[in-house]
């Protein structure tokens, strides 16, 4: 921004603050009783799809009213359904030659298994790896042929003490699955070693947050078991793994012995939605256009494994408190303030609170994709998540998307010669919050936060850590750059900073990328995996690949989800080709990748 710009930014910038901080007292109440209520035992943790999870969509539609806010959608809710969770069915049988195991005790069905029933002979295939690190190759199929059998494996890879081994991507769970369902097995039994694993128990049926299966049924079963399978002793697998481990080479067992077994996983459809107000702008040449303020209800429920609580031993209301509901509460707050006839502004201001945030972006991702306003409309989202933390020694706010606007470094200059803490500016638009699906849209962002700490993800996320002085200045600030966003003559203009692609555990290891973001949720596609976006002169987009395309194979190998498509992309090297075929507006096309 030039100079001129900057200085018809400051005198709107004072008088904004100047008008909130006559009520900072009694808006630090107000969030105090938001908090309290969204974080209170009574709404359990706010797990998307639960009773809690609608009492706190109840309630802030009904605050968004109390403003004065328009309601678009179903009386101001936009609902979708999702998968919440997996439990078990009554179908989970296992016999070893005719001889009977106990679920849950003996074995367990994977959460991403298929429900289907096998009645054939085990191989066991080793670690269930084919491909190498560095100069080390590894078939653990090279020598057998594992068409319409149960395929035995162990969990973990030929390289355990090596943190950078090029075998960690194809040793997940998942893509043991689709290594084993590529050689044509029926099934997967999967066991842990010792040193994976100290107890013989079969993993748990916890949730890994994606809808689609693994195509063929997934067992885990204890290494009791594995050894009766393999008609060996029961020390026989930590013996097995420290054979190959010291001989660096696979081991293959044609084992004689028929499972027939059967799984039956149920998955937990729900209703969740996002919650949504107006507030119109009044300038009639800029109230078509809309700056969106959002932050996310959802929370963690009662934790457990699965839920991404830290402590998932411990079965207790993870309320939330920071995260989020003080980003719900300043947006509240915003929203009442906002609402004032005196305090309208030119652009219109959309508020969304998002559910299912912790499910990954699930609200957010259905709102772009159904959004009550043209995508096109809309001129920047600012998100809020965890901003309830603001440390009373050393006050810092960390802004996000610094780079995704024209304006935004000049701006945050600006505003940041009057806050009273430091503004920490990103310029990257991605991140690990709601933003990221507008983000992707190429809208510009800002995630506004106070930062992570120790109670995060944990039940004492309570009210009592809330730093209600500090927030009341975060709600401030925020509000300030909001008004300033909306009333710019010129609507700030996108621009891609950093990339789009997910972050997280999912790339961890790979040698190359595509330069997409892909859609980590499965919940929109069923049979690929959906590009959400692409990056600027990366692989992807010089191929010719769109956003919106459905990725369905890697050089003829199907992709079926997020995990298959991370599992085909371990496998590639830089410098090589692929050819990958995607469904675009329901034809099937062939693009040529140089990585």
């Amino acid at each position: 921004m030039k100079n001129s710009a900057i200085r018809i930014i400051f005198p709107l910038v004072i008088l904004v603050l100047i008008s909130l901080s006559l009520r900072s007292q009694n808006m630090s109440d107000r969030l105090r009783n938001h908090i309290t209520y969204l974080a209170s035992d009574e709404l359990e943790g706010r797990k998307a799809g639960t009773t809690g999870d609608s009492l706190a969509a109840v309630y802030i539609r009904d605050r968004f009213r109390s403003a004065g806010a328009e309601l678009p959608g179903d009386n101001g809710f936009q609902y979708f359904s999702l998968v919440a969770g997996v439990s078990q069915g009554e179908g989970n049988t296992f016999f070893i030659n005719g001889q009977k195991a106990d679920v849950s005790t003996d074995f367990m069905p994977l959460s991403f298994s298929s429900s289907a029933a096998v009645d054939a002979e085990v191989i066991f295939a080793g670690y269930g790896i084919t491909g190498s690190s560095g100069d080390f190759k590894w078939d653990d199929y090279a020598s057998v042929d594992v068409k319409g059998k149960w395929v035995m494996v162990l969990r973990g890879d030929p390289e355990p003490e090596n943190q950078n081994s090029a075998f960690i991507p194809l040793a997940t769970d998942r893509s043991k699955a689709l290594t084993a369902r590529d050689r044509g097995a029926a099934g997967l039994i999967m066991v842990s070693p010792s040193g994976m694993e100290k107890k013989d128990v079969p993993l748990d049926l916890s949730y890994d947050k994606t809808v689609s299966d693994a195509g063929i049924p997934v067992i885990s079963v204890t290494r009791k078991l594995a050894a009766d399978v393999l008609k060996l002793q029961p020390t026989s697998i930590d013996s097995l793994e420290k054979i190959m481990l010291s001989k660096r080479l696979p081991v293959n067992i044609s084992t004689g012995s028929i499972v027939k077994a059967s799984t039956d996983v149920i998955r937990q459809k729900v209703l969740s939605r996002n919650v949504m107000a107006v507030l119109p702008g009044t300038d009639i040449a800029l109230r078509d256009e809309y700056i969106v303020l959002g932050a996310h209800y959802d929370h963690l429920g009662m934790g457990g494994t699965g839920s991404g609580s830290r402590v998932p031993d411990l079965h207790a209301v993870h309320g939330g408190a920071d995260d989020n509901a003080s980003g719900v509460a300043s947006l509240i707050e915003m929203a009442e303030w906002f609402g004032r006839s005196e305090n309208r502004t030119s652009r219109s201001m959309l508020f969304v609170s998002f559910g299912a945030e912790e499910m990954g972006l699930v609200g957010a991702r259905h709102f772009v994709a159904n959004s009550p306003v043209g995508l096109k409309s809309i001129k920047a989202m600012i998100n809020l998540d965890m901003v309830g933390r603001l440390s009373a020694e050393s006050p810092v706010v960390t802004i996000s998307g610094a780079g995704t606007f024209t304006v935004a470094d000049s701006l945050l200059d600006a505003l940041a010669s009057t806050a009273p803490f430091e503004i920490r500016k990103v310029a990257d638009g991605y991140g690990p919050s709601d933003h990221a699906a507008f983000y992707g849209e190429g809208i510009p962002v800002l995630f506004v936060t106070t930062g992570a700490h120790s109670d995060y993800h944990t039940p004492d996320d309570n009210v009592d850590r809330i730093n209600f002085p500090g927030q009341v200045k975060v709600t401030e600030f925020v509000a300030t750059l909001s008004s300033v966003l909306s009333n710019m003559k010129t609507a700030p203009e996108f621009r891609e900073s950093g990339s789009r692609n997910q972050a997280g555990h999912y790339g961890r290891n790979l040698k190359v990328t595509l330069g997409i973001m892909p859609d980590v949720s499965g919940g929109e596609t069923s049979g690929g995996m959906k590009v959400e976006g692409v990056r600027k002169d990366g692989p992807a987009e010089k191929s010719g690949m769109l956003k919106g395309d459905v990725i369905i194979a890697i050089n003829g190998l199907p992709v079926a989800n997020i995990y298959d498509y991370m599992s085909r992309l371990g496998k590639l090297r830089a410098g090589e080709r692929a050819n990958i075929e995607v469904l675009r507006n329901g034809k099937k096309e062939v693009l040529i990748v140089q990585l």
